[in-house]
């Protein structure tokens, strides 16, 4: 009888006790789970250590799924589930397959019939999207935008017309260290009246997260986001 696929979250802040943002099903999953396939293996064998479940993380078996990973190797890391076992999917932090290369393992599992059993954990997209006061009826995520400047700005202008005409609030991210340059181009590219969210650091003692028109942002002492991680959400 083949095993089960679990997704299992992992923290956005490590700051917190882990039963802050985990139930404790999660812990007793980590506890019998004997192979794994994780976005990265220093963090991975990190938290399953402070889960503190008398895991020793030398008998487990890892293998590594990230945005490098060559799509011939990924059906190979469901062999442990073809024997029986059951196995753990990890993202580096939050859930699995969202924003995430897992959900590549995940869409192989459903072709082949294995079962997908997703955990509760912390998700910084849907937590800001929660927190923003935006719609939450109709949103889409869009991921990273463009690098280059023209094609940033033709983003950012049609994503400002999806939220402000049809009402599908816009949820989008960046690299910590192009925050606060994404942050500029956000308040010169959107309209005075279009609703912008900057949710930082979610889940940490440092958390913030605000809503407030672009006008009412720009009459803000420039604000400054610094090098965390942030969710970005425009809206009406």
């Amino acid at each position: 009888m083949p095993g089960k696929l679990y997704l299992i979250p992992t923290p956005l802040d490590t700051s917190r006790p882990l039963d802050y943002s985990q139930p404790e099903e999660v812990g007793r999953i980590i506890a019998r789970l004997r192979h794994y396939v994780v976005e990265e293996l220093r963090s991975a064998r990190r938290f399953i250590s402070s889960c503190h479940r008398g895991v020793v993380i030398d008998d487990l078996s890892f293998s590594v799924l990230n945005e490098h990973t060559r799509a011939e190797e990924i059906e190979s890391m469901l062999a442990p589930v073809d024997a029986g076992f059951d196995l753990g999917l990890m993202s580096e932090a939050g859930v699995p397959g969202v924003a995430d290369p897992g959900a590549e393992l995940v869409a192989v599992a459903h072709r082949r019939g294995i079962e997908v059993v997703p955990l509760v954990g912390a998700s910084s997209i849907i937590m800001s999207l929660m927190a923003s006061g935006l719609t939450g009826q109709t949103f889409t995520f869009n991921g990273y935008l463009p690098v280059k400047d023209d094609a940033r700005r033709s983003a950012i202008v049609r994503m400002e017309r999806m939220a402000v005409t049809e009402g599908y609030t816009q949820i989008f991210i960046e690299a910590p260290y192009r925050n606060d340059k994404l942050l500029a181009v956000l308040l010169k590219t959107l309209a005075p009246t279009t609703k912008l969210t900057v949710a930082r650091n979610i889940t940490s003692p440092e958390e913030s997260i605000k809503t407030d028109t672009v006008a009412g942002w720009r009459k803000k002492s420039t604000p400054l986001i610094g090098k965390v991680p942030t969710i970005f959400l425009i809206g009406r």
